[in-house]
């Protein structure tokens, strides 16, 4: 795609002089992009699977750029200034009109991933003997939902 001309095309370009850049309307660029772009996916999906690089080898051993990085944009406040350009009406369209459709299938494609985490959390809960139940309204109660909490978290911790 060539959105840019060269400075000495024409007429100017003969007498040796510059000229305006000339440029496509940003919607035109937009709307190549989506569609070059949202015809992708084969090529995206042959680009993972093709790659010879062990990702998660090289996703680890980037942690500490990772947390400078975490870190440089803390300091900077990036965060909140992205979720402020971006604004509440950005993100409800987004959600309601992307996040909507695709969630159905992203459930789908993660119930094998969902099983296996869960499967642990319910061996966990299935090996916990609860002490006994207060009457309505006793602290003692709060008891039971702290050997709960301890025991998910030391599953999570080790």
């Amino acid at each position: 795609m060539r959105v840019l001309k060269g400075s000495f095309d024409g007429f100017y370009g003969f007498l040796g002089l510059a000229c305006c850049l000339q440029v496509k309307s940003a919607d035109a660029v937009a709307a190549k992009w989506a569609t070059r772009a949202g015809a992708a996916g084969a090529d995206y999906a042959s680009g993972v699977n093709g790659t010879q690089k062990d990702w998660a080898t090289d996703t680890a051993a980037a942690a500490g750029s990772w947390a400078a990085g975490v870190q440089t944009a803390a300091a900077n406040g990036s965060f909140a200034k992205g979720v402020n350009a971006a604004g509440t009406s950005k993100w409800k369209a987004k959600a309601a009109n992307v996040g909507a459709a695709r969630y159905p299938q992203g459930v789908a494609a993660a119930k094998g991933y969902y099983q296996n985490g869960i499967s642990a959390v319910l061996q966990v809960l299935s090996g916990i003997t609860l002490p006994p139940r207060g009457p309505k309204g006793d602290p003692s109660n709060y008891n039971r939902v702290t050997v709960v909490g301890t025991a998910l978290r030391k599953m999570k911790t080790g």
